[in-house]
């Protein structure tokens, strides 16, 4: 509970600050129905709606659709994690 030693501290990260950070990166977005979503994150507002490219749907692990972009309402998301795409694409 110290309040000298957080200003400069470079290991204090906000959620704003990971969000910010993986922009135009892999990602994989649950919903609450338990359908993934994987693509590369174009960005997303304080609601948590997100616009994502190159996007593949999953249910229940299985790939069952592939968009272009796709737009997610925020109410609809559990959570959002970064992706390592290369085991997805056979590489």
């Amino acid at each position: 509970m110290s309040t000298g030693g957080e200003k400069g501290s470079a290991t204090t990260k906000t959620p704003a600050d990971f969000l910010k950070s993986i922009r135009g990166r892999p990602v994989v977005v649950k919903l609450n129905s338990g359908v993934d979503y994987r693509g590369i994150l174009a960005c997303l507002d304080g609601y948590m709606n997100i616009a994502m490219e190159q996007t593949e749907e999953y249910v229940n692990g299985q790939l069952k659709n592939k968009y272009g972009d796709a737009f997610i309402r925020g109410n609809n998301v559990l959570y959002i994690s970064t992706s390592k795409r290369t085991l997805a694409e056979g590489a």
